[in-house]
């Protein structure tokens, strides 16, 4: 369900979360009740589909959370060679049963949110030094999460009114 932030008077670290939440629980909003079918279908002038959008959503949750800030080997479902095939994740969706795809997508969020509420603080910095050859924060993360998440939501309110013209929420 989705909630409004209610960050006003809360930690940086909940307003955060509120804000990601918020985001994720719009993605998951704008597919709810299709099909298959619908989850895979596209407008004339992108490549993308909702069902994509999930299971991109969920590879970047645990790439960014478990592999780049935990330092965790990748799942095996993402062991590929991403060089040969840069849309992997969003050719492999459109064979996902719908509702396999938003679990698999609450299942990563659920597990970001543990490493979230385990990190020390903010300021914990990441294993990885992917981003420039540094490490990056907490804080850096899920901001750049939020960016990513409201990102693709717009793509998704797009697509969700192409698909059967619901808009808004």
């Amino acid at each position: 369900m989705r909630v409004d932030p209610d960050a006003t008077t809360t930690s940086e670290r909940d307003a955060l979360g509120q804000y990601l939440d918020y985001q994720r629980e719009t993605i998951l909003l704008k597919t709810e009740g299709l099909s298959q079918q619908q989850l895979g279908q596209r407008i004339p002038t992108s490549g993308l589909t909702l069902a994509g959008l999930l299971y991109h959503l969920a590879f970047v949750e645990e790439d960014w959370f478990e592999v780049d800030f935990l330092g965790l080997p990748r799942r095996q479902e993402w062991q590929v060679d991403w060089a040969a095939d840069r849309d992997y994740e969003f050719r492999v969706a459109l064979g996902m049963n719908p509702d396999e795809l938003r679990q698999r997508y609450r299942d990563a969020c659920d597990r970001s949110r543990q490493i979230t509420a385990a990190a020390r603080d903010l300021d914990q910095l990441s294993a990885s030094t992917a981003i420039g050859g540094k490490p990056f924060t907490l804080r850096w993360m899920l901001l750049h999460l939020i960016e990513e998440t409201a990102r693709h939501a717009g793509h998704a309110d797009l697509l969700r009114e192409a698909i059967d013209g619901t808009v808004g929420e």
